[in-house]
């Protein structure tokens, strides 16, 4: 069981990296290094198409990655 969930861990980190460096940047101007960025003000734009896609796919291998982790570290114990 610890090996099987390990695999499996091992696969949805590199499938969390993959989707992590699929997605389009979200601001690359210098006014959202500063601070002063839209995205501050409220004026964030909701993810459409694909983009939502890939962030939803995130939320669900971030959330996986952490239950799996959860598991294999109270077996471990």
């Amino acid at each position: 069981m610890y090996n099987i969930l390990l695999t499996v861990l091992i696969i949805i980190a590199f499938l969390l990296i993959l989707v992590v460096v699929a997605q389009p940047s979200k601001g690359n101007s210098a006014s959202n290094l500063t601070g002063g960025g839209d995205a501050m003000f409220g004026k964030k734009r909701k993810a459409r198409g694909f983009e939502a896609v890939l962030n939803r796919f995130t939320v669900i291998l971030g959330l996986a990655f952490m239950v799996i982790a959860l598991l294999l570290a109270n077996l471990s114990a």
